[in-house]
């Protein structure tokens, strides 16, 4: 009695699961098998889609028959062995090398010139079946692409809502999602660490296990959460309807830290300028040490001229210049006058801001649409349209976020520069009474640079905490009486021309 292999194959892990296909086809091939006087001595079962080449469990198959380990193999249908056609000319060098193939469900003798050709026949009809499906689910995908819906399962965060529905913030992990990207935006966590921290808060994946360094790596590289939909497979990017997590503003900062442009390392000890202070000569961070009970920072490469500075003498300077910020109570009493009266006219300039936004976002539509034509035109290269259009999907969403801060007056200037003012007029007393932290994020917040050059600090401050240090300057040679109002009439426009900007870029 000759001895064959029974094949049966499933398209999906969920139909081998279930296994109603797998036994129909075993049930059909045992019962051939006894019909023809076959034995079964072993059987292969698939559950992949067989649209591509690859299968590991037909390759092994194939590789036995070819050592003769069997004297054929008997299949349910054509259609599962011959979805792809180079499958089917595999099988094809086997019947031609006398290795018997049987279709349970085919009445073909593929040893005869018109079985063969009635296989093939039936061989290339499943695998236009297939190309056509494959085809037919595409446009399905990209028509839902297109509309804003993503057709895949949600993103850690979010919960499927069904088919035709945009994906809705998940109430429970939404909220520790956007805090993952809130603590590594801070730069003071690595990935490790922020695993751990998530864990502790409460963060789970699909299975409640611990999300691991590469699942927050993928989530925090995911556009998905400011309200785009990127597809990994082709890198394509299209805007999505369902609700954003996180700002564009936080989701660039942490992509920069991912990116390495910007420092995102633990740190051993707490010193308070610890990567803060640079030396101007070589361009690294000075080192701090302890020493006798004293704080010390140095620059560790050999060839600076660069001196070893005490924690205090480095407060002392910082000190000093924050001294040249502070307004006196007549200056606060005439700023806050100057405050009230921009707000009495700002919704007008608020009206005019809005205007400009929305004329950007149409210039930009326009723009993308230009885009797509010249895409479709076949005037530029895939690659190019969609980097390209990545770029200006970024840029519109930077917009749309732009836009709805200001109707909700959340960046107004007349707010803006209220904020600014208090924290101005105060950072002197809160740095001096602030704990490590503070005064380290009252230092990025206030200066631009922190250089060391040989024996000498040099603290710049950002550019509006730099115009309030020079109102006392002379403006433009007018007489002595008139100086401290111009000088305080000119920062008010300057300041409010910087809070303008920052708005409107």
């Amino acid at each position: 009695m000759k001895k064959f292999f029974g094949y049966i194959r499933v398209s999906t892990i969920k139909q081998g699961e279930q296994g109603v296909s797998l036994n129909e086809q075993r049930d059909a091939i045992s019962s051939y098998s006894q019909r023809h006087g076959l034995t079964i001595t072993e059987w292969f079962e698939e559950k992949e889609t067989a649209a591509k080449r690859g299968r590991p469990v037909f390759n092994q198959m194939m590789r036995l028959l070819r050592q003769g380990r069997a004297d054929g193999v008997i299949i349910h249908k054509i259609d599962r062995s011959a979805r792809n056609l180079k499958d089917w000319a595999d099988l094809g060098e086997l019947i031609d090398r006398k290795i018997e193939v049987h279709f349970a469900n085919e009445n073909l003798d593929m040893h005869s010139r018109g079985g063969r050709l009635s296989a093939d026949i039936q061989a290339v009809v499943a695998a236009d079946f297939i190309r056509n499906l494959k085809e037919e689910t595409r446009k399905g995908f990209y028509g839902r692409i297109k509309q804003g819906l993503y057709p895949l399962p949600a993103p850690l965060g979010y919960l499927d809502m069904g088919k035709g529905k945009p994906k809705e913030p998940d109430p429970a992990k939404a909220p520790l999602v956007r805090k993952a990207f809130e603590l590594y935006g801070t730069g003071k966590y690595t990935l490790e660490s922020l695993a751990n921290e998530m864990y502790f808060l409460g963060l789970r994946n699909r299975n409640e296990k611990k999300v691991s360094i590469s699942g927050l790596s993928v989530v925090l590289n995911n556009p998905f959460y400011i309200g785009l939909i990127k597809l990994k497979s082709t890198g394509e990017t299209f805007l999505g309807v369902h609700k954003a997590i996180i700002s564009k503003t936080l989701f660039d900062r942490v992509r920069r830290i991912l990116n390495g442009k910007l420092n995102a390392r633990t740190q051993k000890h707490n010193f308070l300028f610890c990567r803060l202070i640079v030396c101007k000569y070589c361009g690294y961070s000075l080192i701090g040490e302890t020493q006798k009970g004293n704080t010390y920072y140095r620059c560790h490469t050999k060839q600076c001229p660069t001196s070893c500075f005490r924690e205090e003498a480095i407060e002392d300077k910082i000190l000093k210049k924050f001294a040249t910020i502070q307004f006196h109570e007549q200056e606060i009493a005439y700023m806050r006058n100057k405050v009230a009266q921009l707000k009495d006219d700002w919704e007008t300039k608020q009206k005019e801001q809005i205007n400009v936004l929305e004329l950007n976002l149409s210039h930009l539509k326009v723009r993308i649409n230009n885009l797509t034509d010249a895409y479709i035109d076949r005037l530029i290269e895939k690659e190019v349209f969609e980097e390209r259009k990545d770029s200006l999907l970024m840029e519109k969403r930077a917009l749309e976020e732009k836009l709805a801060e200001i109707k909700e007056k959340a960046k107004s200037v007349p707010d803006k520069l209220s904020k600014f003012l208090e924290l101005a007029g105060s950072v002197y007393l809160s740095y001096k009474m602030g704990i490590t932290e503070e005064k380290r994020d009252l230092l990025k917040t206030v200066t631009s640079n922190r250089l060391v050059d040989g024996k000498n600090i040099e603290i710049a401050l950002n550019l509006p905490f730099q115009e309030v240090a020079n109102r006392h300057e002379i403006p433009n040679g007018a007489p002595y009486r008139y100086r401290p109002r111009t000088g305080l009439n000119m920062l008010f426009d300057r300041l409010v021309q910087h809070f303008s900007l920052s708005i409107e870029n």
